[in-house]
């Protein structure tokens, strides 16, 4: 294949993808809109971080944060890899936009759920913690989507989910308490 056949084939494969988008978004706006799944999906996206807003640990906010943010940028990363092979979806959806996400879960859920087990007993081990976190967000919360028609494991192990979410545990942990945090000065 050519440079130029390789330019014509990503360009039909992003008309693809475009009508792809509008499968999906009129599949929100005409079936899903307005339903009860559509406003828990809602809930899901605004509630949680109305909940950490009130009980953060607000002398570490920025370090929490940062964990938080980090969280986000794994879990979209690892959730595009695996949609783009299939491996799992999401069927319910609550915007058009990034039609193969379910974005309570990469921009709420599992940020806040992270940033709230970091600030908990802060000295506990955070290898025992991240465990405890994985097992019950793997075991219970993605079983509980399943349930709710909001994730199709697509057969995917859920112990795989375990090492997912304590990976991404360990990676936010790691960076919310990196020591190197100064203010910044004008180096003149």
């Amino acid at each position: 294949m050519t440079v130029e056949e390789g330019m014509k084939q990503t360009e039909n494969a992003y008309q693809l993808l475009i009508k792809v988008n509008n499968l999906m978004t009129d599949a929100v706006v005409n079936a899903y809109m307005f339903t009860w799944q559509w406003w828990f999906g809602v809930g899901l996206f605004i509630i949680p971080w109305i909940v950490w807003f009130l009980f953060r640990d607000k002398k570490c906010t920025g370090r929490l944060l940062i964990g938080g943010f980090v969280t986000i940028i794994l879990s979209l990363i690892i959730d595009l890899i695996a949609l783009s092979y299939g491996l799992w979806s999401y069927p319910m959806k609550i915007s058009p936009i990034a039609p193969l996400l379910f974005l309570p879960y990469h921009f709420s859920l599992d940020p806040v759920a992270i940033m709230f087990v970091i600030q908990i007993k802060p000295k506990t081990n955070p290898l025992l913690k991240g465990i405890i976190f994985a097992a019950i967000a793997a075991f219970g919360g993605m079983n509980f989507f399943a349930m709710l028609d909001f994730y199709n494991s697509k057969g995917w192990p859920t112990i795989y989910d375990f090492f997912i979410f304590l990976f991404t545990f360990l990676i936010a942990y790691g960076f919310s308490n990196m020591d190197s945090f100064r203010k910044l000065t004008d180096p003149s």
